[in-house]
């Protein structure tokens, strides 16, 4: 049994029940139509490719991927939100589900979904998988890329201004206070 106030695990229920709607909303905004959009022709709304250029295509399609995956991130959420719900309605909320020890409130409050105490966490290993596209990549010609430090600061945003004003602005020389508005109008 936790040993959380009936204050502390009331303000956790409120956390939990929060983050869930969240959830549910951001599910419910992805979907198109009652279901997930399945196709990249679908999600684009494009009815063919062969009028785009390649480079839209693979922005579309990196952009679909890094999408699925926060929603595979965040159904996981959910999954451990309504979890940790359901510990709440048997009593075991609070309490480490390997070793059974209490999890201290302040962790509880900073990962309201949390099973676990500190020491009990489960590693999450990330995927050492690299894309096969990486075995034919072939290194940089030597010497590539170093002459960019010896033109660093040569031109920058600040520069800018000054290179472009010699050829002129708005305000000259059409409109300089110089010009000579009779003659112009003269010849009209």
């Amino acid at each position: 049994m936790s040993t959380l106030t009936k204050d502390q695990h009331q303000i956790l229920k409120n956390a939990l029940l929060e983050q869930r709607e969240n959830l549910q909303r951001h599910f419910e905004s992805s979907m198109e139509d009652g279901a997930p959009v399945e196709s990249l022709k679908d999600s684009t709304g494009e009815l063919s490719s062969y009028d785009n250029h390649p480079a839209d295509a693979g922005t579309e399609t990196f952009e679909r991927s890094r999408d699925l995956a926060i929603d595979d991130t965040l159904t996981d959420e959910f999954n451990q939100v309504n979890d940790a719900l359901e510990r709440m309605e048997q009593g075991t909320y609070g309490t480490c589900v390997t070793c059974g020890e209490d999890i201290p409130f302040e962790r509880l409050e900073a990962i309201p979904y949390t099973a676990y105490c500190i020491n009990d966490t489960p590693n999450r290993e990330i995927s050492n998988d690299r894309p096969v596209e990486e075995e034919v990549m072939t290194m940089p010609p030597s010497g590539a890329g170093e002459g960019r430090q010896q033109r660093a600061g040569k031109f920058d945003n600040a520069d800018a201004w000054e290179a472009v004003e010699e050829y002129g602005t708005s305000n000259s020389p059409a409109t300089a206070a110089k010009r000579d508005v009779k003659g112009y109008d003269e010849n009209m």
